[in-house]
């Protein structure tokens, strides 16, 4: 990663707690969770508890059934269906499944890109995400699960936005013939 290349962690929005960040004072506390429709907070707490006291399965099968659960309700262009589905991209990422988090993760951002716009901060921060998952992961998985990356934002933010600018580079050296 080059120095001036900002750093997005393979993670979107759940509560501060799900996450492991320490509290924040009460505004910044409100806002970040505001994001969290109420229907979500208490299942979202508690897959997070489940996740933090190390069972990941468990946590993953309670996200899989709010996910059915979310999309019989809402259907699947839903912003709820995004965040129960970006919380899957995470526990699969805590899990190593690499593979099944990029999936998430790209999947949640073609959402966003639908139901928000290309625009939206939403969307760009869920394409950052994307990015910086597919920077993690092994260089085995990296130049396919990179071609799918950079069809991706090449439809969401154009062939000349700078998230497609740096996968399109970053798909290039992974090309390049290594030197020992």
């Amino acid at each position: 990663m080059s120095v001036h290349e900002e750093l997005f962690r393979p993670w979107g929005t759940v509560t501060p707690a799900f996450w492991g960040a320490p509290e924040l004072p009460t505004t910044q506390r409100a806002e970040s969770q505001s994001s969290i429709p109420n229907e979500l907070k208490g299942p979202l707490v508690e897959i997070a508890a489940t996740a933090a006291a190390g069972q990941l399965p468990e946590a993953a099968w309670m996200a899989y059934e709010l996910d059915s659960e979310v999309t019989t309700t809402h259907g699947p262009d839903h912003l709820n269906t995004v965040h129960i589905r970006e919380v899957r991209a995470h526990l699969a990422h805590l899990a190593g499944d690499h593979a099944t988090a990029f999936g998430w993760y790209l999947h949640t951002a073609r959402l966003r890109a639908t139901i928000q716009g290309a625009g939206h901060p939403d969307t760009a921060e869920a394409t950052k995400r994307v990015y910086s998952l597919w920077r993690s992961v092994p260089e085995a998985d990296s130049v396919r699960l990179g071609s799918e990356l950079l069809a991706a934002v090449t439809d969401i933010h154009g062939p000349e936005a700078p998230v497609t600018r740096r996968t399109r580079k970053r798909m290039q050296s992974l090309s390049a013939p290594q030197i020992a």
